[in-house]
C-alpha cells in the first residue's frame, strides 16, 4: 500500500494567526536586486512577497524528496 502523506495546502496557512517573528538582513546588492524586482514586477507587499517565495519554495523541495518505494 503506498504511504499516503497529507499534503499542507497554501490556503490553510493564510488562515492561521502569524505569530513568530523572523527578521531578515539583506547586504546592499542583495536588497538592490530585491528592489528591481518588486519594481518591474508592481510588488509593493514585500512581506506577502517573501512569505510565498519561502513557503512555496519549501513546499517544492518537501514534494521533491518525498519518499519513494524504489
Amino acid at each position: 500500500m503506498a504511504n499516503k502523506k497529507k499534503k499542507i495546502e497554501p490556503a490553510v496557512l493564510k488562515k492561521a494567526k502569524r505569530i513568530h517573528r523572523q527578521t531578515l538582513m539583506f547586504n546592499d546588492m542583495e536588497m538592490g536586486v530585491i528592489m528591481n524586482f518588486c519594481c518591474k514586477y508592481k510588488i509593493t507587499k514585500k512581506t506577502k512577497f517573501f512569505r510565498e517565495a519561502i513557503i512555496s519554495t519549501i513546499l517544492q523541495k518537501l514534494e521533491e524528496d518525498h519518499p519513494t518505494l524504489f
